[in-house]
């Protein structure tokens, strides 16, 4: 076991390669404890500095409105079932988005039963300002690390979100 300082100057103690193999354990349990920890505290992290990005934007109505500017609109089935989310959860963040004037709902041209959500001229802005200050947030994380770990990591995460659908981890509510 070693201490080291962690990405946002937090003290976590980490097991040493090898430590758990002469226990009982492998290195690659302690590995996946390690990863489910420390992406645990990134989640945190992310929810917490959504709120001081802006104060009316959680992490998941971001995310949302990054969905509906990506799909050019979509309907709110489509968000819970892309997310896998519970409807009525996708429709409470719906609802709170509409309120603050963030999106929108337009019929759906082919279809005038369906309803179709898209950003407001001032859900584009703000949204366009969270990324900004997203993206000047992970380079100033990431200023020191080498281009060789940058594009490893990105090739993980890569990795890892392809295969979100197919594990038990699928999310069930947005609220926590």
């Amino acid at each position: 076991m070693k201490t080291v300082e962690g990405p946002d100057e937090t003290v976590v103690t980490v097991e040493e390669p090898g430590a758990h193999g002469a226990h009982g354990g492998s290195d690659a349990e302690a590995a996946v404890e390690t990863i489910q920890r420390e992406m645990t505290a990134f989640a945190r992290r992310a929810r917490a500095s959504a709120g001081r990005m802006h104060p009316e934007l959680s992490l998941v109505s971001y995310t949302l409105l990054g969905h509906l500017e990506e799909s050019g609109g979509c309907r709110a089935t489509d968000l819970a079932t892309h997310y896998a989310l519970d409807k009525s959860t996708v429709s409470r963040q719906v609802a709170a988005l509409e309120r603050t004037g963030l999106i929108e709902r337009r019929l759906d041209p082919e279809d005038h039963r369906v309803q179709v959500l898209h950003l407001t001229r001032a859900g584009r802005r703000i949204l366009a300002q969270v990324t900004e200050s997203r993206r000047e947030a992970f380079h100033e994380r990431l200023a020191d690390w080498p281009k060789e770990d940058l594009e490893r990591f990105a090739a993980y995460l890569l990795r890892y979100n392809a295969a979100a659908g197919e594990g038990p981890l699928k999310e069930r509510s947005a609220d926590g």
